[in-house]
């Protein structure tokens, strides 16, 4: 997070629920005014066309109803807007909208208003282009160095090149290899056209290499191809970049080299305009888009990149020079000229947020308040600093962490498990092959100091051991009574446990003056199972499958105080072998040796 936030010089929301990406921002001086002051080209795929000249009072003004020159809806989602030299005859700049099969070139005008309203702006249609294929994006420059013109070069969603000499169509190709279609620009240096491919890699086309190779329209044609004199399309130039791009850039600013700048998921590019590389800047953060805008020192260029962390950062080649604080995630970003006020930054999210900002920080005008001063009262004082150490020392007295009415809880549950098995089993349902299996009771009692309302008892132990029954649910429990129920514990499926432990819970609520209802509180106890429920003695055998020894730093203890319930007590300490028979088959055998300390 920045510490800097960008500075609100103007800004809007842009209709309702509208979508907008990449292509859909655009500044420049559309209407030919000759002021050298840009105004703000949105399109949305909405079909929303909307040109702004923002001109506030004040900056962080609210936007005034003269500042939006035209709104027209297109009815057709807009996919990009770029304003150029697109119709024959003028030099005057048009601007060009892009929907998924049409290409549109419009003129913006506006009339001198002769009444308070202001001037009027209208849009006149001077020529489209139905296209046979879903465009996805256009470039423009001066293909083949023509003079004082724009060419339009557009690229399909299935990786054609169409291209159009203003109002007519000049020729399409297929780029080789193609899956998805990248970012395209159009470098006039070197005249050709830079994309970045499925192969994650940057390729370069030249524009004569283009003309010349077969044509788009005669490639599935077999006859056509064998009377064609086209050749066949060959890249300029490629450099694997490793990852998918978002955006490619070309620019060339006094008078210096071009460059091409790449964005990448993860990295920021600059390559010299035949492919060789400038410098690669990696990036921490996700970036959304970015833009080069100036070169401020020889030698170097300065550039925008925006974040998905809602963070412009201003970059001269790989250096951070400023980072700020944006109000919204931006999908297009560019500088603009207003006014008197150069280097405008407009960004524009997804959402419609459109906002004009400019960095650095505003004088803060906050002055603290002055503090009513007041003599000191030394007695006051000291009289309250004597009653605040005679508090503290009462709390330090006792040591206790619990409050006294915690002391003694108000219901307690606890459990007494049986030392012999039940004459007669209880176990149900259990999946155990051995003849017979065993199962032992287990009696719990709640006792309760204080009404407790809604009391439900669970009994929880681990699987494979059962109970008959694990959920209780009593009346409320007046002050001093209890509570008393009996269960059964037994193995439901055939395998061994991995502890022999219970659990009981009792919920229930305690009423309250505030909440008559009642405060939930929870009361639980713990109890275990002897070794007997699921396993009986058997004849010891030094025949096994697997062997562990335990080496201990004490003699063995005997094993009637380990197992009183296997060993038979007329054996006393002799006993060093021990067998237990499992109720799911296996067998084990348990060895104490009597001259060395081992089990």
């Amino acid at each position: 997070m920045s510490l800097f936030k960008a500075r609100d010089w103007w800004s809007t929301i842009l209709g309702e629920k509208e979508e907008f990406d990449q292509g859909c921002l655009c500044v420049a001086d559309v209407d030919n005014s000759g002021s050298g002051q840009d105004k703000v080209i949105v399109g949305s795929y909405n079909g929303y066309l909307r040109i702004f000249n923002p001109h506030p009072v004040k900056p962080g003004d609210e936007v005034q109803p003269e500042d939006l020159l035209l709104e027209v809806q297109l009815r057709e989602p807009i996919l990009q807007v770029e304003v150029g030299k697109f119709v024959s005859g003028t030099e005057g700049l048009h601007l060009a909208v892009l929907h998924c099969r049409k290409l549109c070139v419009y003129a913006v005008s506006g009339t001198q208003g002769n009444v308070e309203h202001g001037n009027q702006y209208q849009i006149k249609l001077m020529y489209e282009h139905n296209l046979q294929r879903t465009a996805c994006n256009m470039t423009y420059g001066p293909f083949g160095g023509v003079k004082g013109r724009d060419l339009i070069c557009i690229q399909s969603m299935d990786g054609m090149l169409m291209l159009f000499e203003q109002e007519s169509y000049a020729f399409g190709r297929f780029l080789p290899g193609f899956l998805l279609p990248g970012p395209l620009a159009y470098s006039s240096r070197t005249d050709s056209f830079i994309t970045v491919s499925s192969c994650q890699q940057v390729e370069s086309y030249k524009y004569q290499v283009l003309a010349f190779a077969t044509d788009a329209d005669e490639r599935h044609d077999t006859e056509q191809r064998k009377l064609s004199s086209g050749k066949r399309l060959v890249v300029d130039w490629v450099l694997n970049i490793g990852e998918q791009a978002l955006d490619i850039c070309v620019v060339s600013f006094n008078q210096g080299a071009s460059s091409v700048f790449v964005l990448g998921e993860r990295n920021f590019f600059c390559l010299k305009d035949n492919g060789q590389i400038r410098f690669m800047k990696k990036l921490d953060y996700s970036p959304s888009c970015f833009i080069p805008y100036c070169s401020v020192r020889e030698g170097t260029i300065n550039t925008l990149i925006a974040n998905h962390n809602k963070i412009l950062n201003v970059y001269q080649d790989i250096t951070l020079k400023w980072a700020s604080q944006l109000p919204c995630i931006p999908v297009s970003v560019k500088v603009a000229n207003f006014q008197d006020l150069k280097g405008v930054i407009v960004t524009l999210s997804d959402d419609g947020h459109l906002q004009c900002s400019y960095l650095g920080t505003d004088p803060s005008l906050f002055q603290a308040p002055k503090v009513d001063s007041r003599e000191i009262n030394y007695e006051e004082m000291n009289a309250e600093m004597k009653e605040l150490q005679k508090i503290i020392r009462e709390a330090t007295k006792t040591q206790d962490i619990l409050p006294e009415s915690e002391k003694q809880r108000d219901v307690t549950v606890t459990a007494e498990v049986s030392h012999d098995l039940d004459e007669e089993s209880q176990a149900i349902d259990s999946e155990v092959k051995a003849g017979a299996v065993p199962s032992l009771t287990v009696k719990i009692t709640i006792q309760s100091r204080v009404t407790a309302q809604k009391p439900c008892l669970a009994v929880c132990v681990q699987a494979p051991l059962a109970v008959t029954c694990d959920q209780f649910v009593f009346d409320d429990l007046e002050p001093d009574s209890s509570e008393t129920v009996v269960l059964s514990v037994f193995l439901k499926e055939n395998c061994s446990p991995p502890e022999l432990e219970g659990t009981c819970i009792v919920s229930y609520n305690i009423p309250t003056e505030l909440n008559p209802e009642g405060i939930p509180r929870v009361s639980q106890c713990s109890f275990s199972l002897p070794l007997k429920l699921v396993c009986f003695p058997g004849q010891p055998s030094k025949a096994a499958n697997h062997k562990l020894t335990i080496d201990t730093n004490k003699p063995p203890i005997s094993f009637v105080t380990i197992f009183p319930d296997f060993v038979d007590p007329s054996e006393g300490d002799q006993a060093n072998a021990l067998g237990f028979q499992f109720l799911t088959g296996s067998k084990t055998t348990l060895l104490a040796s009597k001259t060395s300390r081992k089990f």
